[in-house]
C-alpha cells in the first residue's frame, strides 16, 4: 500500500500549478541562499584553518560523523548541498565588467559573432529547461507493485494458473477469485495514480514564466531573437515589462532599473539593479538578473552567463521536479507492517506448499491437486494481508482532516497528521503566534527618565517641550506604516494600518500626540530606506517644506545596532549631551528594565546636516548609495527610547502547560532581545524556573568533561526522555536530572561556533528561548534538534521561516502568513490561534491510537482466523471451513465498515497526558500486538468458529469431529458416511458460510471490545454520553446486508460457491463475543 501525499490539495489547472511551483521555488531559493551564504563563510573559515570539514557535512551531518544520531541527510538535502557547492564556484558577480566580457570573449558593441554562437549552442544546447523524463512505464509499475500489491500479484497469478492450465477440469470459482484479487490490485493502483496526477504539470507550468523574444547585440547589430536561441556571452538588452530570458551579469544599468524577484524571494519590493556586486552570495547580489524574474522599470544591458538548466531557475526547477517528499512517520510504520506481513505470509505459504509436495501429494494423491494446493497456499497470503487497510486508512485520514478543518486546522498532507502526534518539540515564533500581534507603545524614555504616554501627551500639548517634539517628529516621519484613509473617522485604536505591527504601534503612538498628517505636511521627504531584517534600522531624510533649511536625518531601529553609530544624547529637557559612559549606562539600564518587563525597545535618533541633500544623484547607484549611507548614518543623536508591549495571547499559558503535560517541549525562537524574549517566555510559562542558564553554563558544562568524553557523562547517548511511569507526559532531561538544568536563553550570535558537544547539552534542556535569531540560525536549530532524535514542529508566518518549516518534521503556518510560508507548511492554523495546534496534536495521537485499534480488529478474523482453516485443512485433513473468496469478502467488505467506524472513536480521557510515542521504539505493531491479535483474539475466534462449524457438520450431515479430522481425500472423492460427492460439496459450501457468519458475529464483539484499552463496553458505551459512536451499532445491519448478498442471491451462490445459512446459526455465536 503506497501512501504518498494522500489527499494533498492539488490543482487541476495550469494557473494554480504555476502558483504552486512559484511558491515551492521560493522555499527552495531561500534554503539554497542560506546554504550558499554558509558555504561562503565556511570557505573563508577554511582559508584560515586550512582543512576544515566540508560545508555540507557541517550543515547536514552524516551518520559517520555523528553515529549516535539517528537523522541522516536525505537525497534532496544532498542535491541542495551539491547545488550550493556548484553556485559557490560562480564568481561572475564578483568580476569586473571587463573581466566578465573577457571570460566570454564578447563586447557590448559587437556582441558575439555567428561562429561563436554556433559553437556555444553545440556545447550548451538551446536555452530551455529540460523536462523530467516521462517514465510512464516505471510509474505504472510503481502503482501496480507498491505496498501489499506484490503479494496480491503472487496470489492472483497462482489462482489464475490454478484455473487454467493446471485446473483439470477448470474450476470457475478459481477464475472468479483471480478476478476479485485483480480488482483489488487495480483499485489500489488507480488510487496511487490519482495521487500523482498533477506532479507532471510542474515543469509545464514554467513555460509561462519565460519570454518568447528578447533583444540582443550580435555581429555589431541589435536584433530580436527567440529566447531559446540565447547562448552564454550574448549581449542582452532589457527594459521595463520584460521577463529576464537567462541568467545575466549586468554591465550597464539605468538609474531607475528595478527587478521583481518575488517569485524567488517572496518579497514584493522591487530590487535596485547595480553594476557592481552588493553581496558575496550569488543569489542575493543585485548585479545578477535571474531567469524568469521581471523588469519593473528602467533599462539595462548584460552578458548571458547561464542558459537552460545551468540557470538558477533551471537548477531549482530540477530539484523541485525530482524531489520526493520525505516519508512521514506513519508511512514508515505502514511500510514496516507491510514487510512483516509479507515475510510471514510468504514463509507460511511456502511451508504449506512443501507439506503438499513432500507428504500430501504422495500419501493422499486425490486429496489436493496442484491447482488446489496453490489456491490453498494463496489463501494463506490473502489471509495475512488486510486488504481493507488501504481503504480504511485513506478514509480515516480524510475524515480526520475534515474534522480538523472544521476546527480551523487545515491539513495539506494527511499522513502528517500522525506526525504531529509524535512531536516532542515545538519551535514557535513569538510575534503574532504566542502574542496577540497588537503592539502598543506604553513608555518613552530620555536617558534614564521613564515617561508614560499620558505624561508625554501633556508635555507635547504645552508646545514648549523640545525633547518630546523631537521624539514625535522621529516617530511620525521615520515610519513605514500609514493609516487606511477609509478608516480615519474611527478611533485611533480601531483604524486600519498598512504596515508591520511595530511601525503601526509607533504610528498610533505619534497620532495620539498629534495627527501624523500634520508632521508629514510640515516636512518634505527627500530620501528613505525602509526597515529590513538585515540592517535592523529605518532611515528617513526630511526637510522643512518651503524653506531653505538644512535636511535632518531621522533613524529608528534596534538599540544594539544604533548605539555604535551615536555620539550624543538628549535628556528629558531637550539638552543635547555627549554620549559618555555614565549616560550610556543609564540608558542601557532603562533598556534592560523595559526588556525585563517583556517590552520591545526601539531607539529613535536624528542628525542635522549643514548643506544640501547628501543623497542627491546617487539614489540608483547602489555602491555609492551604500557608501553615503555608511557615512551619514553616524554621529547620531539619541532622541529617546520607546517601549512596546505585545501581550501574550490569553490561552498561551494553558496551551504550554497542556503541551508540557503531554510531554512536548515548547521553545521560543524569536528575533527579539534576550531579555524581552525571556520576559515574554515567563508570561507564556515557556520558562518557569527562577534560574536561567546561558551560553557560559553550556561551555562550562562541556569543559567539565575531557574532550571526547561526553559519553562518559551520560550526555552523548541520552536524549530527552519521557517519564511514563505514571502515564503522564512529564519531560525529563536524561543525563542532566541531577544538575538542575532546565531553562536556557541563547542569542543567535551565541550559536556561532558551537560544537556538537555543546548542542548535545543544549538539546537536553526542557525550556529554551532562542533570541535574536536569523532565518539561517532557525534552520540550524531545527537541524541540530533533529540530529538528536527530537521530532520537531516549527510554526511561522513569513517567507524567511519557510526553510526551517520545510526542514522540520512538520511545518505549521499561520493562516495570515505569507503564501510561501503556507506552501512550505504541512498544516495551516486558519484562525491564527496557537492553541489550535493542540487540536492537531490530539488528532495525530488519535489517528495512531485508532489505527492500532483497527489493526487489532482486522487481524484476528481478517488474518489468523482465515489462515487456520487453510492450515488445518492441509495438515489435519479437515474439509476447508472457509473458502478463499469469503476471506476476501471479510477483508474488503464486512470488516471495512467496522474499521471506518472505529476511526470515528473519540479520544480517550488520558490521550493528552501520555508521552509522545517514540517512533524508534513505539511501533504500530510489535510482538505484544501480534500476541494479542493472534495469540489471544485470533485463537479465541478460531476455536469458536471451528466449534460452530463442527456443530453444523454434525447437525446437518451427521459428521462428528473425529470423522472430519484426517478426512483428506475421503471427502473429495466420496461417497463418505452415506453422502455422495455432490452432497458433500453442498454440505461443505453451507458449512463454510456458517464459519463465515460466525466470524462476522464474533467481529461485532471484537469491534466493541477494541474501542478502549481499559474500560468495558458499559463504561465506554457507544449509545450515549461523551463516548457515543452510533456508527458502531450501524455496522451490524450493514455487514448483515453483505452476508445476504453473497450467501442468498442465486447469482452469487453460483459464481462463488456459497449457500444459504440455516437460521439457528445466526444465534449460536451471539453469546460468545459478549
Amino acid at each position: 500500500m503506497e501512501i504518498q501525499e494522500i489527499g494533498k490539495q492539488r490543482s487541476g489547472n495550469a494557473t494554480d500549478a504555476g502558483l504552486k511551483f512559484e511558491r515551492n521555488m521560493t522555499v527552495e531559493y531561500r534554503t539554497l541562499s542560506i546554504q550558499l551564504s554558509r558555504h561562503n563563510q565556511q570557505q573563508y573559515s577554511e582559508a584560515e584553518k586550512s582543512g576544515a570539514k566540508s560545508f555540507f557535512s557541517r550543515i547536514f551531518p552524516v551518520r559517520k560523523a555523528y553515529d549516535r544520531r539517528q537523522a541522516s541527510e536525505s537525497k534532496h538535502e544532498a542535491k541542495l548541498g551539491a547545488t550550493a557547492d556548484e553556485l559557490s564556484t560562480l564568481k561572475f558577480h564578483l568580476d569586473t565588467v571587463d573581466e566578465t566580457l573577457t571570460k566570454f570573449s564578447t563586447s557590448p558593441i559587437q556582441g558575439l559573432e555567428t561562429d561563436a554562437i554556433k559553437r556555444c549552442r553545440e556545447r550548451d544546447g538551446p536555452n530551455v529547461l529540460s523536462s523530467p523524463p516521462n517514465r510512464i512505464w516505471l510509474k505504472i509499475f510503481q502503482w501496480l507493485f507498491s505496498g501489499f500489491c506484490p503479494l496480491l500479484w503472487i496470489a492472483a497469478v497462482c489462482v489464475w494458473i490454478s484455473w487454467k492450465p493446471l485446473g483439470k477440469p477448470a474450476n470457475v470459482q478459481y477464475l472468479a477469485l483471480a478476478i476479485a484479487i485483480l480488482i483489488v490490485i487495480f483499485l489500489q493502483a488507480a488510487f496511487n495514480a490519482w495521487q500523482e496526477w498533477t506532479t507532471s504539470r510542474v515543469m509545464a507550468s514554467i513555460t509561462g514564466m519565460l519570454p518568447t523574444e528578447t533583444m540582443v547585440t550580435r555581429n555589431g547589430n541589435k536584433t530580436s531573437v527567440a529566447a531559446t536561441e540565447l547562448v552564454q556571452g550574448d549581449i542582452v538588452h532589457v527594459r521595463g515589462g520584460d521577463k529576464i530570458p537567462a541568467d545575466i551579469r549586468l554591465i550597464e544599468v539605468s538609474r531607475d532599473l528595478r527587478f521583481d524577484r518575488s517569485m524567488l524571494t517572496g518579497e514584493s519590493d522591487p530590487i535596485v539593479a547595480t553594476v557592481n556586486h552588493t553581496d558575496e552570495n550569488y543569489l542575493e547580489t543585485r548585479n545578477i538578473a535571474v531567469m524568469g524574474t521581471h523588469v519593473t522599470q528602467g533599462s539595462g544591458t548584460g552578458v548571458v552567463i547561464g542558459t537552460g538548466d545551468s540557470t538558477v531557475m533551471g537548477r531549482i526547477a530540477k530539484m523541485t521536479a525530482s524531489k520526493k517528499d520525505e516519508k512521514t512517520l506513519l508511512q514508515m510504520e505502514i511500510e514496516r507492517f507491510v514487510l512483516m506481513v509479507a515475510g510471514l505470509s510468504l514463509v507460511v505459504g511456502t511451508i504449506l506448499i512443501i507439506i503438499w509436495a513432500a507428504w500430501l501429494r504422495r500419501s493422499f494423491p486425490t486429496f489436493l491437486t496442484l491447482s488446489d494446493a496453490l489456491v490453498n497456499s494463496t489463501g494463506v497470503i490473502i489471509a495475512f494481508v488486510p486488504e481493507g487497510l488501504p481503504i480504511c486508512l485513506t478514509l480515516t485520514l480524510t475524515l480526520v482532516a475534515k474534522r480538523m478543518q472544521r476546527q480551523n486546522v487545515l491539513v495539506k498532507n494527511l499522513t502528517t497528521v500522525e506526525t504531529l502526534g509524535s512531536v516532542n518539540v515545538i519551535c514557535s515564533d513569538k510575534t503574532g503566534t504566542l502574542t496577540q500581534n497588537q503592539m502598543t507603545v506604553v513608555h518613552a524614555g530620555f536617558i534614564d527618565t521613564d515617561v508614560s504616554t499620558d505624561d508625554l501627551k501633556t508635555r507635547f500639548d504645552s508646545g514648549k517641550d523640545v525633547a518630546v517634539q523631537r521624539l514625535y517628529d522621529t516617530a511620525a516621519l521615520c515610519n513605514g506604516s500609514s493609516f487606511d484613509p477609509a478608516s480615519m473617522d474611527k478611533p485611533i485604536a480601531d483604524r486600519r494600518v498598512n504596515g508591520d505591527a511595530t511601525d503601526s504601534s509607533i504610528l498610533r503612538f505619534a497620532e495620539r500626540l498629534q495627527p501624523v498628517a500634520t508632521a508629514q505636511a510640515k516636512y518634505t521627504k527627500l530620501f528613505e530606506i525602509p526597515f529590513n531584517s538585515k540592517n535592523k534600522w529605518m532611515l528617513s531624510l526630511r526637510k522643512l517644506a518651503g524653506t531653505p533649511s538644512a535636511p535632518v536625518l531621522l533613524v529608528k531601529g534596534a538599540p544594539d545596532v544604533l548605539l555604535q553609530r551615536c555620539s550624543s544624547i538628549q535628556n528629558a529637557s531637550g539638552d543635547v549631551l555627549p554620549l559618555d559612559k555614565d549616560s550610556l549606562e543609564r540608558l542601557q539600564g532603562l533598556q534592560r528594565k523595559w526588556s525585563g518587563e517583556g517590552q520591545r525597545v526601539l531607539m529613535l535618533c536624528r542628525r542635522e546636516f549643514q548643506g544640501t541633500n547628501p543623497f542627491t544623484g546617487i539614489e540608483d547607484d547602489q555602491a555609492k548609495l551604500d557608501e553615503v549611507v555608511a557615512a551619514v548614518n553616524t554621529d547620531l543623536t539619541i532622541v529617546g527610547l520607546v517601549g512596546i508591549v505585545d501581550p501574550p495571547r490569553k490561552e498561551i499559558p494553558h496551551v504550554v502547560d497542556t503541551c508540557r503535560r503531554a510531554g512536548i517541549r515548547v521553545f521560543m525562537v524569536t528575533g527579539d532581545f534576550a531579555l524581552t524574549a525571556a520576559a515574554i517566555a515567563r508570561q507564556c510559562k515557556i520558562i518557569t524556573n527562577d534560574r536561567v542558564d546561558s551560553i557560559d553554563d553550556i561551555r562550562a558544562k562541556a569543559l567539565q568533561h575531557a574532550p571526547g568524553a561526553l559519553a562518559d557523562a551520560g550526555v552523548e547517548k541520552k536524549t530527552p526522555s519521557i517519564d511514563s511511569s505514571t502515564d503522564k507526559g512529564t519531560v525529563t532531561t536524561a543525563g542532566h536530572g541531577n544538575d538542575g538544568i532546565r531553562s536556557l536563553v541563547l542569542s543567535g550570535s551565541e550559536l556561532v561556533g558551537l560544537q556538537p558537544e555543546h548542542w548535545d547539552i543544549i538539546c537536553h534542556y526542557t525550556e529554551i528561548v532562542f533570541a535574536r535569531t536569523t532565518p539561517e540560525q532557525k534552520l540550524l536549530i531545527v537541524q541540530e534538534l533533529r540530529n538528536r532524535e527530537c521530532y520537531v514542529a516549527v510554526t511561522g508566518d513569513g517567507v524567511n521561516d519557510s526553510p526551517a518549516m520545510k526542514a522540520a518534521h512538520i511545518g505549521v503556518a499561520m493562516g495570515s502568513g505569507s503564501e510561501v510560508a503556507k506552501e512550505a507548511a504541512d498544516m495551516v492554523l486558519l484562525d491564527n490561534n496557537f492553541s489550535s495546534i493542540l487540536i492537531g496534536i490530539e488528532n495525530g495521537r488519535l489517528v495512531f491510537e485508532n489505527l492500532k485499534k483497527v489493526l487489532v480488529y482486522l487481524l484476528p478474523a481478517g488474518s489468523f482466523s482465515e489462515f487456520m482453516p487453510m492450515f488445518l485443512n492441509m495438515v489435519l485433513g479437515i474439509p476447508l471451513p472457509l473458502s478463499v473468496i469469503l476471506m476476501i469478502v471479510i477483508c474488503m467488505l464486512t470488516d471495512v465498515w467496522a474499521s471506518v467506524s472505529l476511526m470515528y472513536e473519540a479520544p480517550e480521557n488520558d490521550i493528552m497526558y501520555r508521552a509522545p510515542r517514540n517512533p524508534k521504539r513505539d511501533h504500530l505493531v510489535d510482538l505484544k500486538f501480534f500476541f494479542h491479535a493472534y495469540g489471544f483474539m485470533g485463537v479465541m475466534q478460531t476455536v469458536i468458529a471451528h466449534l460452530v462449524y463442527f456443530i453444523f457438520m454434525y447437525w446437518k450431515g451427521g459428521f462428528s469431529p473425529s470423522q472430519l479430522f484426517l478426512a483428506f481425500d475421503k471427502w473429495t472423492i466420496g461417497p463418505y458416511h452415506g453422502h455422495d460427492t455432490a452432497e458433500l460439496a453442498n454440505l461443505l459450501s453451507t458449512g463454510q458460510c456458517v464459519y463465515f457468519i460466525t466470524l462476522v458475529i464474533l467481529q461485532w464483539g471484537n469491534m466493541f471490545a477494541t474501542r478502549t484499552r481499559r474500560l468495558s463496553v458499559f463504561q465506554q458505551n457507544p449509545f450515549w454520553g461523551p463516548t457515543k459512536n452510533l456508527r458502531l451499532p450501524l455496522t451490524i445491519p450493514v455487514t448483515l446486508g453483505v452476508v445476504f448478498l453473497f450467501c442468498y442471491v442465486p447469482a452469487f451462490q453460483t459464481v462463488f460457491g456459497t449457500s444459504s445459512i440455516p437460521a439457528p446459526f445466526y444465534f449460536i455465536p451471539i453469546p460468545s463475543p459478549f
